[in-house]
């Protein structure tokens, strides 16, 4: 399988973890995602008051500077991982 279909199967995967996954993990896999789909952060980090879209893009910075490739197989990985959990 395709690494870009992979990807695409597990994001509907990860539309199924439980309600019990940590903020922190799913912020990761939103930076992974972000970083897989539109590549490195393309816009200003929110204000101090707008706590949650803060956290995502602040999430999304960490994993900037990773191929899109290399972001699809590290969410996938941390998909598979979750599931596991």
């Amino acid at each position: 399988m395709a690494l870009k279909e992979e990807f695409e199967e597990h994001a509907e995967k990860a539309k199924t973890l439980p309600d019990s996954t940590s903020n922190e993990n799913k912020l990761i896999l939103y930076g992974l995602y972000k970083q897989a789909t539109v590549g490195d952060v393309n816009t200003s980090r929110p204000g101090m008051f707008n706590m949650k879209d803060r956290a995502k893009w602040d999430a999304w910075k960490a994993v900037e500077g990773k191929s899109k490739e290399e972001a699809m197989a590290d969410y996938i990985t941390k998909v598979k991982q979750l599931l596991e959990a």
